[in-house]
């Protein structure tokens, strides 16, 4: 009977409490900060109106006075040196390092797809092209729309209100990840197995999207680090984001002494053993979703 009247008590408590939809966004306190700080996970395929869906989302971003992002893209002249960066050296030719048959391929596919061939980008960088390529993928097949994905909303908001936008990464090391991460040859050869093997990359992003729209940040770890993952963002770079994350927390600690920060970054480096919430939890800090438990209206139920 006292067993039976426990069940009872907690099927009616169950009722006044809901799981949050989305473990999307989390709270940072602990190691005596001043205040709280957020940290939302994104996804650059997911509409901006999913955000509607994460409670107390914009509550938290106005409690804080600097939104911390990978890098400040308001940052024009720095963009504009992304640019540049993506350029090949004059003394290099991409044709040097494909057969005549593989760069006729990549040509023939980039024309297709971009409304450009090699004679127009044979001067970009692999790296560059394999990016160009693979959002070109998302917009045809996942419906990736640029101008209202989730990914920049708080940055531009912080950028038309005047608040301080914060790059975890300098322009030198953005520099890096993005175009001289890998070595050259191995840059060549895939961009060549990207446009060999599109839907490769389309069913990772879309496993990826559903893992997020669901909240399941480490099983976006463990889908990137897998042995069975054969894109271009696979092990290897998971290793570099992790990498990556220890240098953020070193870079974080300042700014989450001080408090008040809303932090936004791709959902892939957060989650995972050696993501950046188990990094900083590591680090001493208090790293729980905000959304654990949502009391919702009585007269609802």
């Amino acid at each position: 009977m006292t067993r039976l009247k426990y069940i009872l008590i907690f099927a009616l408590c169950s009722l006044f409490l809901i799981p949050g939809k989305a473990q999307v966004l989390y709270e940072i306190s602990g190691r005596s900060v001043k205040q709280k700080s957020y940290i939302l996970a994104t996804n650059r395929l997911v509409n901006m109106q999913f955000l509607d869906t994460i409670p107390n989302v914009f509550k938290c971003f106005s409690k804080c006075h600097k939104v911390v992002t990978e890098f400040a893209m308001q940052d024009y002249e720095a963009i504009a040196a992304l640019r540049q960066a993506a350029v090949l050296p004059d003394s290099v030719k991409l044709s040097n390092f494909y057969s005549e048959t593989e760069y006729e391929y990549i040509d023939n596919t980039l024309r297709i797809n971009l409304g450009m061939g090699l004679d127009k980008l044979c001067r970009m960088k692999p790296s560059y092209l394999t990016e160009m390529f693979r959002t070109e993928l998302m917009k045809q097949w996942l419906q990736y729309d640029e101008q209202h994905s989730m990914e920049s909303f708080f940055e531009s908001v912080a950028s038309e209100r005047g608040i301080p936008v914060v790059g975890l990464d300098n322009i030198g090391e953005t520099m890096y990840m993005l175009f001289d991460r890998e070595p050259f040859y191995w840059q060549c050869r895939e961009l060549l197995k990207v446009i060999e093997y599109p839907e490769n990359e389309v069913k990772q992003e879309r496993a990826i999207r559903d893992m997020y729209r669901n909240g399941r940040l480490s099983d976006i770890a463990y889908q990137v680090e897998g042995p069975n993952n054969k894109t271009s963002i696979s092990y290897s770079d998971y290793k570099v984001y992790c990498q990556r994350n220890r240098q953020w927390v070193k870079r974080l600690q300042p700014l989450l002494a001080q408090g008040g920060c809303f932090i936004t970054l791709n959902a892939i480096y957060l989650g995972g053993d050696e993501g950046l919430l188990e990094q900083l939890r590591s680090a001493g800090y208090r790293v729980r979703p905000v959304n654990r438990l949502l009391k919702i209206n009585k007269d609802k139920v």
